[in-house]
């Protein structure tokens, strides 16, 4: 099951991609980066199709990336090498004209599109090929990160297509990317984030078994030392759901409304009660 709903988010992913670069991206004119980006230049100065252009780029890359970072690489990579230049052309096909003749809103719904699609293929652990391989492959050979090569890449394709699509189009690109990276982190962290919270109080051990009693929350006691006062005393520390914070501080208030809490976000976290079913101890069972 798995599988298939990885190979299922690799296909859609793709195709919602596809949807805002050839339906928004490409009839607004914008740049990109990537091997979108180099497609958009081929065409600009050969005529050759983008999704002709993507097609032979994402094809040489892949039997190169397969070649230097082996089969687990290719099989996680082989759907989006062929599927994408594919789906891109069927798109450019089937809507022929512009979808909007406003550049700001091309530039928005696309890079909500392209960020929501790349987001789908990332967080199942595949990859988008294409120029995503060459980063790969110099943090392999030349221990460059990957993060460093992938943004020195993108602002050469970038510059290239500067040289005909202008200030203008280049200001709406900055726009474009901020919006696609912004909806790709959001959507790889998306059902995972949850709430860190500290408690310090006198009435410590009450809160710490209420929290495990009436939340059905797991906690953590922490030896602290006041600053102040230099009182030694035990800090809660427990992790929960959004939705559980205000149950969480109408529970404390109750047994301590001079308590001091400090709540934080966190973008991920694994475990028992999380990742994992959680464990009554106490029964002898897990759910």
């Amino acid at each position: 099951m798995k599988r298939f709903v990885t190979i299922g988010s690799v296909f859609l992913g793709n195709t919602i991609s596809a949807l805002g670069i050839g339906g928004f991206l490409i009839p607004a004119g914008m740049m990109m980066g990537g091997a979108t980006g180099i497609g958009l230049a081929v065409n600009h100065y050969t005529g050759l199709p983008v999704s002709a252009a993507l097609a032979v780029l994402n094809v040489v890359l892949f039997v190169v990336g397969a070649a230097v970072l082996g089969k687990a690489f290719a099989l996680m990579t082989i759907i989006s090498t062929f599927y994408s230049p594919f789906i891109l052309e069927m798109v450019q096909q089937l809507i022929p004209e512009p979808l909007t003749q406003d550049i700001m809103l091309a530039t928005i719904i696309g890079g909500l599109l392209v960020g929501l699609g790349m987001g789908m293929v990332l967080r199942v652990g595949a990859s988008t090929g294409g120029m995503d391989i060459p980063p790969l492959l110099l943090k392999k050979k030349a221990g460059i990160p990957v993060g460093v090569s992938m943004y020195a890449f993108d602002f050469a394709i970038l510059a290239v297509q500067a040289t005909f699509a202008g200030l203008e189009r280049m200001l709406y690109s900055v726009i474009l990317i901020i919006i696609y990276t912004v909806v790709i982190d959001k959507i790889m962290t998306l059902g995972t984030s949850q709430i860190q919270a500290k408690i310090i109080s006198e009435r410590y051990e009450e809160i710490n078994r209420a929290i495990q009693q009436r939340l059905d929350r797991g906690t953590t006691l922490i030896a602290m030392k006041g600053g102040y006062l230099g009182r030694e005393s035990y800090e809660i520390m427990i992790v929960l759901g959004t939705r559980e914070l205000p149950r969480l501080s109408e529970l404390v208030t109750e047994y301590d409304p001079k308590a001091f809490m400090v709540v934080n976000k966190v973008s991920e976290v694994r475990g028992r009660g999380f990742t994992l079913g959680k464990r009554f101890l106490d029964k002898g069972i897990t759910d």
